[in-house]
């Protein structure tokens, strides 16, 4: 019984959820192999080789699978699907778009989500905005995975001595094709990765005022910037800076809520965050129910008296 890890990467490096996936897999058998598609990344495979728990790398390296389509990559997690039982995916845009892909393919049911395992085919995962958990059991004989990564620590990223053995590119009718990448530049540490966020609520009133409020106290702390989708929809900050269920799941070691009254969906991204800060006028708000530390204080004079503390 093999569990078999699709690595997320940039063609140059090993994305961190990809650590985490990992760690979930060896969670349901020691034996953890990782597959690598893309081209030229010979420095990824190299990475997953290094990562503790994994057994060994299998890479595929093809011009025609750079840009990481999902048609692509999914041909070839079915081409070696057989020889595993569980086939595990971060729970993030690019592992969402494949697994169903490799599901369907399959012809098995997908399990999305996990964030705790409990035995081999039995699985717990959020429902209802996090409220609800649910415990899934599958029978499927390859039981394919999305993972919560937040809910996952990361294995260590030294320590292992996988081999890497190279696979054929399978061949697959080209059905879409790769036009561009937009991609946001930021000195900021990724929303998803970062250890620290602040994130800021419709209260800030206007997109000035967010950045004019929220910028410097991040800069103190070396944060990412979020936001609720309250604050997105109004303009105030840009859609990936979505913290929730309809946005990025994340867990930082530090989240300053600034002007977030807690909506359902808000907390379903963030409540997992290990210290949670709230700044909010109003006593009654939702997001103090969670909170570790909360000041029910006015932003606006809150927010400068910190930045000025730091």
């Amino acid at each position: 019984m093999t569990i078999l890890v699709i690595a997320e990467h940039d063609n140059a490096a090993l994305k961190p959820a990809t650590l985490s996936v990992i760690n979930a897999g060896k969670l349901i058998n020691a034996d953890v192999h990782v597959l690598v598609v893309g081209h030229q990344s010979g420095a990824v495979s190299e990475s997953a080789a290094q990562a503790s728990g994994v057994s060994k790398v299998l890479y595929v390296d093809h011009p025609d699978l750079a840009d990481g389509l999902a048609e692509t990559v999914a041909a070839q997690v079915v081409s070696i699907a057989p020889g595993y039982s569980h086939i595990l995916f971060a729970a993030t845009s690019y592992g969402r778009s494949i697994a169903p892909r490799v599901a369907a393919h399959l012809d098995v049911a997908q399990i999305s989500e996990i964030t705790h395992v409990v035995d081999l085919d039995t699985f717990e995962r959020p429902i209802y905005a996090g409220n609800a958990i649910a415990t899934v059991q599958s029978h499927d004989p390859v039981k394919v995975i999305t993972v919560r990564t937040t809910a996952f620590n990361p294995t260590p990223a030294e320590g292992g001595t996988a081999s890497v053995q190279a696979l054929p590119k399978m061949q697959v009718e080209q059905k879409s094709r790769f036009v561009s990448r937009a991609l946001t530049q930021s000195d900021r540490p990724e929303l998803t990765a970062a250890k620290v966020i602040v994130s800021g609520g419709r209260a800030l009133g206007s997109s000035e005022k967010f950045n004019a409020l929220l910028q410097p106290l991040a800069d103190k702390l070396g944060a990412a910037l979020g936001a609720s989708r309250a604050a997105v929809d109004a303009a105030y900050a840009p859609n990936d800076w979505q913290v929730g269920q309809t946005g990025k799941i994340v867990a930082p070691s530090l989240y300053i809520a600034v002007g977030i009254s807690g909506a359902i969906q808000h907390l379903a991204g963030m409540k997992d965050s290990h210290v949670i800060v709230a700044i909010n006028k109003d006593p009654e708000a939702p997001i103090f129910s969670i909170a570790d530390y909360g000041l029910e204080a006015d932003l606006f004079t809150a927010v400068p008296d910190l930045v000025a503390a730091l």
